[in-house]
């Protein structure tokens, strides 16, 4: 029976399905909606349903709604900001010809998350864990590389896009991580569910502000297709539920090492659903992955 200290590892594989469910619903609208609009929907979207989950939490738990302290806003606004940069960056990899390239130095986050971890919240990670943290992301890199990919190693442009992304990405959980413990005097689940919900306001106030300023059309269109946006903001925060209250419970590089295993997710749906075969390289990556994230909770 998994203790509470141990929860971490089914919130982060819920989290990680849960996220595969939301890109797929967001790639679908992205051909109406463009990159940015469908990026909104996961705030915009999902708001509404983080103030459900933080209702039901608090009704359940019996827990008073936290006011955050003054420390509180700088790890949020670290979490936030970054996220959005993050994404930016992501969405820019994804036109650029060397996107193989990139999106494997994309895949560095969790080594990054792990520096960051220790540098700003002291998260406290032994020799296994790193070699754990290493060994999955090399697994991670091999598996996404494609034949040809190699030479886009030696350009300068990808290698920062993907570089800089990883480490928004890694900066965005660590700031969430630090908002989360400093709400005191509360349960994990409420202090979880507060950062959700203030999280996901300030990302909503500030790309809608961006979209009304510069494409206000897109936003008409976001409220034209509430239907299915409603459905992909559901996912959004459901998944982002489970990130946080496995970030309240464990060092962030933790929570996205194991996340890696949505490489997994992608590559049994690529070979069950569209029949296509491993390369003896995709074989390979995996055994590393299933390695390293292994050991990672073993130790």
């Amino acid at each position: 029976m998994l203790s509470i200290a141990t929860l971490w590892i089914p919130f982060t594989l819920i989290a990680s399905l849960g996220q595969v469910a939301r890109n797929a619903m967001q790639r679908s609208l992205t051909a109406r909606l463009g990159t940015w609009g469908a990026t909104n929907i996961r705030f915009l979207f999902g708001f509404p349903f983080s103030l459900l989950f933080l209702a039901a939490v608090l009704l359940a738990s019996g827990d008073k709604l936290p006011w955050p302290p003054a420390s509180f806003w700088p790890w949020l606004l670290l979490g936030a900001l970054s996220q959005i940069v993050g994404t930016g960056l992501m969405l820019l990899a994804m036109t650029d010809r060397s996107f193989v390239v990139t999106t494997a130095y994309l895949k560095t986050e969790a080594i990054q998350t792990a520096v960051f971890g220790f540098v700003f919240l002291g998260d406290q990670l032994t020799g296994m864990k790193l070699i754990a943290i290493l060994v999955a992301t090399i697994g991670v890199v091999v598996t996404a590389l494609r034949p040809g990919g190699e030479k886009g190693f030696a350009e300068l442009k990808p290698t920062v896009t993907g570089l800089v992304a990883a480490a928004s990405f890694a900066l965005s959980a660590v700031g969430y991580r630090g908002a989360i413990i400093s709400l005191q005097g509360t349960s994990f689940v409420t202090a979880a569910t507060t950062t959700l919900v203030w999280g996901l306001f300030l990302q909503t106030l500030l790309l809608t502000i961006y979209l009304v300023w510069r494409a206000p059309g897109v936003l008409k269109a976001i409220l034209s297709l509430w239907r299915p946006s409603m459905l992909a903001g559901f996912t959004g925060a459901f998944a982002s539920q489970f990130w946080f209250l496995a970030f309240a419970l464990t060092a962030a590089a933790n929570v996205r090492t194991l996340a890696l295993v949505e490489v997994l997710f992608a590559q049994a749906v690529s070979y069950y659903s569209f029949k296509q075969p491993m390369s003896l390289r995709e074989v390979s990556g995996i055994v590393l992955i299933v390695g390293g994230v292994a050991l990672l909770i073993a130790v």
